[in-house]
């Protein structure tokens, strides 16, 4: 059986019948957030049907039409990504993907799907692949837009699901599309800087039952690293323990509730070892019981590293938040 490094501590390898009580286990973490949109999952509730979905897939390979693999974080399975379809006499397949939370924020399923198209534009000569997702999956839509694919239509009320039906979503990439070898150095610069943005975004998130981790931000900024708040009359300039510790308390104290920040677009460039980001993002939440929402902009210097790609310095301009009833 092959295994291939995604980073961060991170496999890709196939996934097959033998190893259902894994399999069952990692679906019963993930079923919360997967169930909407895996339709599997819902299918794979005891070891008898998690079998069977596996088996699916394996009789699937035998036949040359489909395959699926799973993603191992640190020895566990977090995810996977998979060839739903494929039909090599026509040269089009899907490929779809799954992630529970504890793999998230890394870039591992864009890393892992690429594997899937390389293998499929490069070995098996495919002229087409597709990506069908529900409109409303937005994770699901980013990766695609990170794999440089474009968004064909839309399916309107194409399937039901818990009593209403919706919409599906199709892109897709062409074989012609798909970046050179010398243009994927490139990419997977941009997906690390991309990654590096999520989880210094995502540290601050405590939707739902999540527990924000600002710690994190270490890992992604070099230990001299600053952060700069331009929102008032004078910057503010802090070392990386004077931001984190305030913002941990506020987060975890009943201050701000329900919090998420996320980034809605992007102006990258990279030249080599080092790199600048423009960023547009918008942000939500409670703070002390009340709702608000906001928007501002994010300007952040990456340098290259002999420990890999790390943010150096940030600095942020919000446009003032709006209180909403």
């Amino acid at each position: 059986m092959f295994t291939l490094p995604l980073g961060d501590h991170a496999q890709l390898r196939p996934l097959e019948p033998w190893q259902v009580e894994e399999f069952l286990a990692h679906i019963d973490r993930a079923r919360v957030s997967v169930d909407p949109w895996i339709p599997w999952a819902t299918l794979s509730t005891d070891l008898d049907s998690a079998t069977a979905t596996l088996q699916r897939y394996a009789d699937r390979l035998a036949q040359d039409a489909g395959r699926i693999y799973g993603i191992w974080l640190d020895g566990t399975l977090v995810g996977g990504v998979m060839f739903t379809r494929f039909d090599g006499a026509s040269g089009v397949c899907e490929i779809g993907c799954w992630l529970e939370q504890a793999g998230e924020g890394r870039g591992l399923v864009a890393r892992a799907c690429r594997v899937l198209i390389d293998w499929a534009f490069q070995e098996r000569g495919m002229s087409r692949v597709e990506w069908w997702v529900a409109a409303g999956n937005t994770r699901s839509i980013d990766v695609a837009r990170r794999l440089g694919m474009t968004r064909d239509g839309v399916l309107r009320q194409r399937y039901p699901y818990r009593g209403a039906r919706h919409d599906s979503e199709v892109w897709s990439v062409l074989s012609e599309e798909w970046p050179s070898p010398e243009e994927v150095s490139g990419s997977r610069v941009q997906a690390e800087l991309d990654r590096l943005m999520r989880v210094f975004m995502g540290a601050f998130s405590n939707t739902g039952d999540s527990r924000p981790d600002l710690g994190v931000i270490r890992d992604v900024f070099i230990p001299q690293g600053r952060i700069i708040a331009n929102a008032g009359d004078e910057p503010v300039i802090y070392d990386l323990d004077a931001f984190i510790e305030p913002r941990q308390k506020m987060l975890t104290d009943g201050t701000l509730t329900e919090f998420h920040e996320w980034e809605v677009a992007e102006r990258t460039e990279i030249f080599g070892s080092i790199a600048h980001r423009f960023s547009e993002y918008r942000k939500s939440g409670f703070h002390q019981g009340e709702w608000f929402e906001g928007s501002g902009h994010k300007t952040t210097q990456f340098l290259r590293t002999p420990s890999g790609w790390r943010m150096s310095s940030l600095a942020w301009d919000d446009v003032p938040a709006t209180a909403t009833e």
